[in-house]
């Protein structure tokens, strides 16, 4: 039987995906996430995705969880102008200074958020009536 899949194009000559787009889009795309650090992920990669396509983001999602120390906003947090230097030289990730510096003041963003609501779980979905969990 055929995974049912979204009503748009998949695999087309104009739009090729990956076979990471496809895991993605089966296994975790519109399903809610409560896990903090994840939710800092979701954050960073979709900051990532501006003007490229979420596929040339996903296939660099591994790079990405290594060069930010797994999306631990603690760790990113604390990230300085020479670890920024040494993320615009890793070629396995996006390299635009303005979204890895978007990356690290989201993290303490993040950090405060969950400072003054315990999580940024309890944050974020705060906003969605009735809760889904």
């Amino acid at each position: 039987m055929e995974k049912k899949r979204c009503n748009f194009s998949f695999g087309t000559k104009e739009y090729h995906v990956s076979e990471k787009f496809l895991l993605y889009h089966d296994t975790r795309w519109c399903k809610p996430e409560h896990r903090d650090q994840e939710l800092y992920a979701m954050l960073v990669l979709e900051g990532m995705q501006a003007g490229v396509s979420w596929n040339l983001v996903l296939n660099k999602e591994e790079n990405f969880r290594k060069a930010f120390d797994g999306f631990d906003p603690q760790i990113v947090a604390a990230y300085d102008d020479e670890k920024l230097d040494e993320l615009m030289q890793d070629a396995g990730i996006i390299r635009n200074r303005q979204k890895l510096k978007a990356a690290i003041t989201n993290a303490r963003a993040f950090l405060k958020v969950q400072k003054e609501f315990g999580t940024f779980d309890k944050y974020i979905w705060s906003f969605i009536f009735p809760p889904i969990i």
